[in-house]
């Protein structure tokens, strides 16, 4: 035993000098060393250390052999037996469960007499087991290091000894120099050693202590054998909470000390590191305090306020340590080691902000990747597009959900009441591209919906016709509409669609407006691609198309393609084809949206123009105009939402109306995945098998959501204008905008709620429970209170304020809750719940062609539950989309043992 060791220790400490931890005289021996880990990093110690591992153990696997570069390493079933082979250690490296290695301790010390070192990677040491070692271990004179550590390490000598300190490659961060290394973290003491370079300072001896409970090799040893190696100048350390290694240590050389942990603070249960769980007085504040004594300092140091003395400095963030070492050493007139090498600024290999416009700061560049990731990364980035794992989704949905307690539907993570605030072209784009277009987004996708909605001729408008004069409902008609909208309608376009994908998926185009020269793709393009490109002598369309994409403020590299490759005459089918390329493109190179979803957003489109044109009969639909209003004009100057307007009431809408209208159809964009519509659309993709998506037929999947839409769903929200033309049509309303309309609201709430207890009253006396309800008040979830509120009620209400908006109909429903709760028809203040505001909108909206005669009952309850399949489109092409991308054949089936016959 030495002599210094005696003196300084009351315990038996065997190492005097960091220098002596991990030497080239050192012989390894490593139990379990066909274990996962030590398969890995066994190789790699022994290659950098000149071959330093004589043998290892394993029980069972006697006459086996680890592979090195330097030859194969023998493994015997026990230390004994390697021993008695001939083979000799005085280190002892444990890669043993925890179970065992108390007994792989004790076998290593009672067979080899000649062992020093013991260092423990092994992780959740139980107390106990690990004070029984350290007992063998004192009594024999062996020193041991760990547990849950990654062992040491020795930049002079080239020497490591135990785990991964210097990852695969040691020699790039264990680099020669003058600061040696004690941390509790394996992991950062590598890192830390990276960072120092970046100042110049390379590394003596690193010590990566674990931080299990119990810590054999703690700082008071570390700083004993720093104080005694003539190589170390300056010393790191890291330490976490727990614990009181660090309390009372003589520290004689300068000194960087990083105390991290402060959260864990609040923390009841140990929360990575066994022994970080602080008790009283050892927590991460105490310990900075605790070296801020020692080094005579009053701070931490940052790069904005550094705090430092000749003694050293407390810092939190291991980015600080190199620049904190920097300054000290210069106090003690130490330059660094060598030239700095490298930086500490962020090198990305990716960079994704998700579409999120980010300040340029938080935005860093990338930078290419080292061999092989380089490699590996340029075949990733080939892969455009999302890919999703399937699974079944009878009753869920990645598009959209409802919060149960809110009753608010979210649609690719938007509430629906911010999609509310969005014009109907915008919502759906937003469906299908998970992202708002921009002002030139929106332009184009109003040309593309609106030039498709005029069916002048078309067979889509006369299915749509018979369905009419058959008497069939609303989305009955629309379905007879959309059933001709299969995939040879659009065939072209989609063709179009997969050219453009092919060619330009590698090209490196990250922006469709970027600038972009198509000229060598053009060139490359075969006879028949740029025929199926180019425009027939009576594609009239494509000339008003093109004329309204020429006047808009940016050119789109696809739409300039199409041109470029048609010799300047674009088909119609191309130019969709392009303006959808160029509205999904973004969203497909950040991964948003699939190869699969970009290729068949054409259809998508032509299917939305079809709804919106069949909702007008046969007699709007003239050569030249739809509604009375010129192609060229509609396409050019109109909103796809004031196409919807027009093609339900007749006419432009005025600015207050074209947002009452968006609002409407943005609360029915969706009420979760387990509405009736919703199931429809999902079954419609789920029977024709999305695991083939080339098989599923999208219209029939928009059928499948229309046929799953009716009078109870759908065209419910008549009821509740039936009921307000009740009560209103003696009213001589004419204005519902206007305040001052002279009629007494109370009045006519007063008068209906006296009928209506009587009526309530007299049918319970006849044992009738099926009596009449009042539409639109009172919901399920929002009740119980004395005055209750729907919240999505409350939030176009008070949006209606901020804009001005008044609406008679829904300042009659207020006045009708509080009624009902006067005249005792009801026990608390009923809410006025969501349905009554698509009512009121729409009642609003005809009220004035209504009251002229222009408009009969049956053509508001039409218009009524076609508004409704307008803004439920939207949220079922999410559905639709998603179980394409993300569903498995027929998942919406419902297994026959949770069936029933109800006889």
């Amino acid at each position: 035993m030495h002599k210094q060791g005696i003196k300084k220790f009351p315990y038996y400490v065997g190492v005097n000098s960091l220098a002596e931890l991990a030497t080239r005289e050192d012989r390894i021996c490593v139990l379990n060393i066909l274990g996962s880990e030590s398969k890995s990093v066994t190789p790699v110690s022994h290659e950098y250390s000149g071959g330093n591992i004589v043998f290892g153990t394993s029980p069972g696997r006697s006459g086996q052999s680890l592979e090195t570069k330097l030859g194969r390493i023998p493994v015997f079933s026990s230390i004994k037996e390697g021993l008695k082979a001939g083979l000799k250690f005085n280190t002892a490296v444990v890669y043993l469960p925890p179970s065992g290695v108390k007994d792989g301790v004790a076998e290593a010390v009672r067979e080899n007499p000649d062992l020093k070192k013991i260092i423990i990677l092994t992780e959740k040491v139980s107390t106990q087991d690990a004070g029984i070692i350290r007992a063998i271990c004192q009594t024999n004179g062996v020193d041991v290091f760990g547990a849950n550590c990654l062992g040491l390490a020795d930049a002079w000598n080239k020497v490591r000894i135990g785990g991964a300190l210097g990852g695969g490659k040691p020699e790039e961060s264990l680099v020669k120099g003058s600061v040696a290394l004690f941390s509790n973290s394996g992991n950062f003491t590598t890192t830390i050693s990276v960072y120092l370079l970046t100042k110049g300072w390379g590394t003596t001896t690193s010590i990566s202590s674990g931080k299990d409970v119990y810590i054999h090799f703690a700082p008071r040893e570390f700083f004993h054998a720093l104080e005694s190696d003539k190589r170390s100048k300056a010393a790191v350390i890291y330490v976490e909470p727990g614990g009181y290694y660090e309390h009372g240590l003589e520290i004689t050389k300068p000194t960087v000390a990083c105390v991290v942990g402060r959260w864990k603070a609040r923390l009841t249960k140990a929360c990575g590191h066994a022994g970080s769980l602080a008790g009283s007085g050892d927590d991460a504040a105490a310990k900075e305090k605790w070296f801020m004594d020692y080094f005579g300092v009053k701070d931490i140091y940052t790069p904005e306020k550094p705090v430092f003395s000749k003694k050293g400095a407390v810092v939190t963030n291991i980015a600080h340590i190199p620049e904190a070492m920097s300054k000290v050493m210069e106090l003690n007139g130490a330059a660094p080691d060598f030239e700095s090498k490298g930086d500490l600024s962020l090198k990305c290999w990716f960079s994704n902000s998700a579409g999120v416009a980010v300040p340029r700061e938080l935005d860093p560049p990338v930078v290419a990747a080292v061999s092989p990731y380089g490699e590996q990364i340029d075949h990733i980035n080939k892969q455009v597009g999302a890919q999703l794992p399937r699974q079944a989704l009878k009753d869920a949905s990645g598009a959209s959900m409802m919060d149960p307690a809110t009753q608010v539907t979210r649609i690719h993570n938007l509430s629906i009441l911010d999609a509310s605030k969005r014009s109907l072209e915008e919502n759906l784009v937003m469906s299908l591209v998970k992202s708002y277009p921009d002002e030139y987004g929106r332009a184009i996708a109003n040309v593309a919906f609106n030039a498709y909605v005029n069916h002048h001729g078309d067979p889509a408008l006369a299915a749509a016709e018979a369905a009419r004069e058959a008497e069939s409902s609303p989305n009955t008609i629309l379905i007879s509409a959309v059933a001709i909208e299969g995939r040879g309608r659009v065939k072209s376009a989609l063709k179009t669609s997969n050219l453009i994908l092919e060619l330009f998926q590698n090209s490196g185009l990250k922006n469709a407006l970027d600038v972009f020269d198509t000229a060598k793709i053009v060139k490359e393009l075969s006879k028949d691609h740029k025929k199926e490109l180019t425009a027939a002598k009576d594609d009239r369309l494509a000339e008003a198309i093109l004329k309204k994409l020429d006047g808009l403020n940016k050119k789109s590299v696809f739409i300039e393609f199409v041109r470029e490759a048609s010799g300047g005459k674009p088909s119609s089918d191309a130019l969709l084809s392009a303006i959808w390329m160029t509205l999904g493109w973004d969203a497909l190179i950040r991964r948003g949206i699939s190869k699969v979803t970009i290729a068949a957003l054409p259809w998508y489109s032509r299917i939305f123009s079809t709804m919106v044109g069949c909702s007008s009969p046969a007699d709007k639909h003239a050569k030249d105009a739809f509604c009375g209003v010129k192609n060229d004009e509609l396409i050019g100057k109109w909103s796809f939402t004031e196409a919807a307007f027009l093609a339900l009431i007749g006419r432009r809408p005025d600015e207050k109306e074209l947002f009452e209208f968006s609002m409407l159809l943005g609360l029915i964009i969706s009420n979760g995945p387990g509405t009736i519509s919703a199931q429809g659309s999902k079954g419609g993709v789920s029977s024709d098998g999305p695991e083939d998506p080339s098989r599923v037929q999208i219209n029939k999947a928009f059928i499948g959501f229309m046929s799953h839409t009716g009078f109870a769903h759908g065209g419910n929200g008549y009821e509740a204008i039936a009921f307000l033309i009740d009560r209103f049509k003696d009213a001589r309303l004419k204005n519902p905008s206007d305040k001052k309309h002279g009629i007494d609201l109370t009045a006519i709430a007063d008068k209906y709620s006296k009928w209506y207890n009587k009526y309530k009253a007299e049918q319970k006396s006849f044992g009738n429970i099926e009596y009449l309800k009042i539409p639109c008040v009172n919901h399920p979830v929002f009740k119980g209170k004395a005055v209750n509120y729907d919240p999505r009620e409350r939030f176009v209400s008070a949006l209606f304020e901020e804009k001005g908006i008044y609406n008679v109909f829904l300042d009659f429903y207020g006045k009708l809750v509080n009624s009902l709760f006067e005249n005792k028809v009801s026990k608390e203040v009923y809410c006025v719940n969501v349905d009554a505001v698509i009512a009121v909108i729409l009642l609003k909206i005809v009220w004035e062609a209504f009251s002229k005669g222009k408009m009969h009952d049956k053509e508001v309850e039409s218009a009524a539950f076609t508004t409704f399949l307008f803004g439920r489109m939207i949220g079922c092409a999410a559905e639709i989309d998603d179980h394409i991308n993300r569903g498995k054949n027929m998942d919406t089936r419902t297994a026959a043992s949770k069936c029933q016959f109800v006889g």
